[in-house]
């Protein structure tokens, strides 16, 4: 609805990243945790925020004037398991 105006909307939908997360995680649901633990098993490999971060890059950039109302998954595969 916006395009005409020089605005897109994009989204990126990124998989596990290597972060400190967990440091700041207290009281964890056991629960919880064995499902995720379940779909971290199959990830082929966490990700850096750098990785990201080119997502994002690209989306800002010229390169993507194409580019409007997509969601850019970036997981190294892991949504297609």
């Amino acid at each position: 609805m916006y395009a005409n105006k020089g605005i897109r909307c994009n989204a990126i939908a990124p998989g596990g990243v290597e972060t400190n997360i967990g440091t700041s995680m207290t009281s964890i649901n056991e629960f919880g945790i064995s499902r995720q633990q379940l779909g971290m098993a199959i990830n082929p490999r966490n990700g850096k925020p750098e990785e990201i971060a080119k997502v994002a890059l690209f989306l800002a950039s010229d390169d993507s004037s194409f580019v409007n109302g997509t969601v850019i998954t970036a997981d190294a595969g892991w949504s297609a398991y």
